[in-house]
């Protein structure tokens, strides 16, 4: 069937549990349990990612499932070289809490998995991105939300590392120069979460309030009234 379907809300009881999947989501660093992840299971949540919305249907995104043991150690050893220049950027008071954090899984999780932009998907000109580039990028980024939220669902947890050089991870996956490294993540099994995110539960930095983050038709005009947070 191609044409529109009816566009009912969920029950209830499918609406709690897309909400419970939003809320309880978290970056998870630790507590990874050495299960394997299933065949049926990853493929699953990589459907979940290929069915993001993407502007003009490009579909800009590939899935590097990683497996290998070497490959991991070469992307940990990248990882901790940035890391290791991360933490000089930090003041001094910030310093030690930040080397006390541990922040990937690289080689605990049975699968990591590199989502990238291809940045000429689609030809030089694709319907929606024609006065912003970018939106291609924004595109695959909405893929790794998909993919969380359904890993979420599935009790799998997922870790983003982000501290790279864009250059180190080129070359260990064997990049296109096309292609654009968006997330680097940690997949894997686990029996616990932070009640709330990790580094608002260690100091790091702490939710900030709704209300200060709504406008109402303009930047910096406050509205009215602000739906309450519940």
């Amino acid at each position: 069937m191609s044409g529109p379907a009816p566009a009912s809300p969920f029950s209830e009881d499918e609406k709690q549990a897309v909400y419970r999947a939003i809320h309880t989501r978290r970056d998870v660093r630790s507590n990874f349990l050495p299960d394997p992840i299933a065949d049926d299971v990853l493929r699953r949540l990589l459907l979940a990612a290929h069915h993001a919305p993407s502007v003009g249907f490009m579909q800009p995104w590939n899935f590097i499932v990683i497996r290998s043991p070497a490959v991991k150690i070469q992307i940990k050893a990248a990882f901790q070289r940035a890391n290791d220049e991360a933490a000089q950027m930090f003041p001094e008071r910030q310093r030690k809490l930040y080397s006390a954090l541990k922040l990937e899984g690289i080689t605990e999780t049975p699968i990591n998995l590199c989502i990238t932009c291809d940045r000429q998907r689609g030809g030089p000109v694709v319907l929606g991105r024609t006065q912003n580039m970018d939106m291609d990028l924004y595109s695959t980024v909405c893929a790794v939300q998909n993919l969380w939220l359904a890993a979420r669902a599935e009790g799998i947890g997922v870790g983003w590392v982000s501290i790279f050089h864009d250059d180190d991870l080129r070359r260990i996956l064997n990049l296109p120069d096309q292609v654009t490294p968006v997330a680097y993540l940690c997949l894997g099994h686990v029996d616990k979460l932070w009640s709330q995110p990790e580094l608002q539960a260690k100091g790091w930095r702490s939710r900030l309030p709704l209300d200060d983050l709504v406008f109402a038709d303009g930047w910096g005009q406050t509205p009215d009234t602000c739906p309450a947070e519940t």
